[in-house]
């Protein structure tokens, strides 16, 4: 039989930091809204590691462009009943939903 291996701690060093109130307060919450631990949110500040990205942002870019079909979908429709002004609304709504996303991806 295949002996049991224990799984190795991966982080081996420990580092203190000292932080008001307020800080930690702000450490945490940011940590929170990006889903991940207040040990992983400091390396990634630290150490340039993976973006981090708010959760909420994340759904909303999918929920954006989900809209955006929705958009472009009656878009089509709307374009073979040939009405023009709904047209033009329709495509400056597309044109905001291309905006807000472009606006939260640069923040990741």
């Amino acid at each position: 039989m295949m002996e049991k291996r224990k799984a190795t701690n991966r982080f081996q060093r420990r580092r203190t930091l000292r932080l008001t109130v307020e800080e930690d307060e702000r450490l945490t919450r940011q940590a929170v809204t990006a889903g991940i631990s207040v040990s992983e949110y400091m390396r990634r500040l630290f150490f340039g590691g993976r973006p981090i990205i708010a959760r909420t942002d994340g759904q909303t870019i999918r929920e954006l462009r989900r809209l955006g079909g929705l958009l472009k979908h009656h878009f089509d429709v709307v374009k073979c009943a040939g009405s023009m002004a709904t047209l033009a609304e329709l495509d400056a709504g597309l044109r905001e939903v291309r905006r807000a996303i472009e606006a939260l991806s640069e923040r990741r």
